[in-house]
């Protein structure tokens, strides 16, 4: 059976747009198997997995597992796991990092607290401060929730890591197996599909100079999908590449057509008319589905500049 990513490929469907959706990722390291529901089925306590995911629910918050690139043999439960945090909306973007022998510390974490982009429960709870070392590649390789995120991930996540390239971790669904493979990019939320390793180099190499690369860039988690590719598109047009620089500060109507409305912190504004539409013909969203579909894909079909005072009066 042909695989849902080289379906996806061959017919160039778009990426912008279809990134995960999150203000915030808390990530728990956990080593070994992972399950199609890596929080509940792994060797994390799955009562501890249901607890977080109902604790981060209408948060912002989306929590994850991480591990080392490698391979994935049963281990043992690990002594110290690392744990990170980060809030991914501009003017508040930061990364915070701690370990922990418990992992049922999470739980005294305020989750609504950081979905706000508040991170001094983190602080309390596990003596978390901020990261300091490089920014984290995520690299998604959960091949139980799809193979093409273990064919395509792991091999990845190992080349990077094994050329000395930092902050690489195997994350569990990011989404979009069909974009495989699928890389987040922390503390600035931007996720990228079809990466390459070379171009995971360079995506790395732009956050260390405060820039947002494009090419293959599927949107910033900290908005939602009509504003994700509205972000993309003013920064294309207006050759913005300054991470932070644009902000999404309203989005009027609903599916399938939005008016989204991006601010630069130099004070323009942009007006952007997004578009749901279906990806056609039909393609297999996941190699663990039989029945085709066809997926939303998010088109932008205006772009206009607001004149200043325009911009002040809406």
């Amino acid at each position: 059976m042909i695989r849902c990513a080289t379906v996806s490929r061959m017919l160039d469907e778009p990426v912008s747009g279809t990134a995960a959706t999150a203000t915030t990722w808390l990530l728990l390291e956990q080593p070994g198997p992972w399950g199609p529901k890596a929080l509940t089925s792994s060797h994390l306590d799955p009562a501890l997995g249901r607890a977080l995911e109902a604790a981060a629910e209408g948060t912002g918050v989306r929590v994850a597992l991480i591990r080392r690139p490698g391979r994935h043999a049963d281990p043992g439960v690990p002594a110290v796991r690392q744990v990170y945090v980060a809030h991914t909306v501009p003017g508040n973007v930061w990364l915070h990092s701690a370990t922990t022998r418990d992992p049922a510390r999470l739980l005294d974490l305020d989750l609504a607290a950081l979905g706000a982009g508040d991170h001094r429960s983190f602080g309390a709870a596990l003596g978390g401060r901020p990261h300091p070392g490089s920014p984290l590649a995520l690299v998604c390789t959960n091949g139980r929730r799809d193979r093409c995120c273990a064919l395509l991930g792991r091999p990845l996540a190992a080349e990077l890591a094994t050329s000395g390239v930092e902050g690489i971790w195997e994350v569990t669904h990011l989404g979009g197996h069909r974009f495989s493979p699928t890389v987040l990019v922390l503390p600035y939320g931007y996720a990228y599909g079809r990466a390459e390793a070379h171009a995971v180099k360079e995506v790395l190499h732009g956050i260390h100079e405060g820039r947002v690369v494009l090419d293959g860039c599927r949107g910033c988690s900290a908005w939602e999908r009509p504003g994700q590719a509205a972000e993309l598109a003013v920064r294309e047009a207006a050759g913005e590449y300054t991470a932070g620089a644009l902000s999404v500060v309203g989005t009027e109507g609903a599916a399938p057509r939005w008016e989204v409305t991006v601010a630069h912190t130099d004070g323009r504004r942009w007006r952007v008319g997004v578009v749901q539409g279906a990806s056609l013909p039909p393609r297999p969203e996941s190699c663990g589905v039989s029945v085709l579909g066809a997926p939303a894909r998010m088109d932008v079909v205006s772009l206009r500049e607001l004149r200043r005072a325009t911009a002040l009066a809406s």
